[in-house]
């Protein structure tokens, strides 16, 4: 008698948004919008984060970004990037809002927020973050936080009201991978400790898609990227890579994978085997 083992995964939930797709692909550093728009296709991503500075949405030619994004397909999560303090990020979060609403995108209500501690390093300013988190949510805002892998500062953003808390896998453009999944994991047991479905995404730093299957394994609830395709030198089949690798990373978690042993275990035990019969 066969059987057909079935795998179901529930959607990824993030406030008051819902989506199938757990990659989070963000617009910036494409050589083309046009090229930009079917990466984004490729990737299989539903939602997608947009620098939301006036001089970030038009192009050296003239062209808007918005232009080559479909607001009805793509729900829109407005960024912070580039901002150094508090006052700046919350400005900023406000006009992403202005500019969604006018879209009629329903990403108009929350914010993927960064404030950045210096330029060399691109790390978020743990203080700052925390001062803009609390601003924004007693202004209605869903927050989710780009912040380091410290679980100590992931558990006080959570605190301060943040809708999800994004730790970096490694700085900003890195491409260097998960470099301390340990601390991803303290992360997640201290923000998931008594709440599980406390959505969790790792955020900045992976390079390719071992790398995104690895922050998946470890059972965070998804992974934002965005120089890993971009920059890429062909971005289209990085895109088709990070889709299939977010699945496998998201599928490989879900099946629970054995125990790492010191020595090794025969996959055919002696015992209970058919052996041939004399003849």
């Amino acid at each position: 008698m066969s059987s057909t083992a079935v795998t179901h995964d529930d959607p990824l939930v993030i406030g008051s948004h819902t989506f199938s797709s757990r990659l989070i692909v963000g617009t910036g550093k494409y050589s083309t919008y046009a090229l930009m728009g079917e990466s984004l296709e490729r990737s299989g991503t539903e939602c997608i984060t947009v620098a939301v500075r006036r001089e970030r949405l038009i192009d050296a030619e003239g062209n808007n970004l918005l232009d080559f994004v479909d607001t009805s397909r793509y729900t829109l999560l407005p960024n912070t990037a580039g901002c150094f303090n508090a006052d700046d990020a919350v400005r900023v979060a406000k006009l992403g809002r202005e500019i969604l609403e006018g879209l009629e995108n329903p990403g108009a209500d929350w914010v993927k927020l960064e404030v950045l501690a210096d330029t060399k390093t691109l790390l978020p300013d743990p203080v700052a973050t925390i001062e803009a988190t609390e601003r924004l949510v007693a202004d209605g805002v869903q927050v989710l936080c780009y912040s380091s892998d410290d679980p100590v500062v992931a558990r006080r953003l959570k605190e301060a009201g943040a809708t999800s808390v994004m730790p970096a896998g490694s700085p900003i453009g890195s491409g260097q991978g998960i470099l301390n999944p340990n601390n991803i994991r303290i992360c997640m047991e201290y923000l998931k400790e008594g709440d599980p479905d406390y959505p969790v995404i790792v955020d900045a730093g992976v390079g390719t898609g071992s790398d995104v299957s690895i922050a998946m394994e470890l059972g965070v609830d998804g992974v934002l990227l965005n120089t890993a395709i971009a920059h890429a030198t062909d971005p289209l089949l990085m895109a088709d890579a990070m889709r299939h690798a977010t699945a496998a990373g998201r599928l490989s978690y879900l099946a629970g994978r054995i125990p790492r042993k010191l020595y090794a275990t025969a996959s055919s035990p002696e015992e209970g085997t058919i052996t041939a019969r004399p003849r």
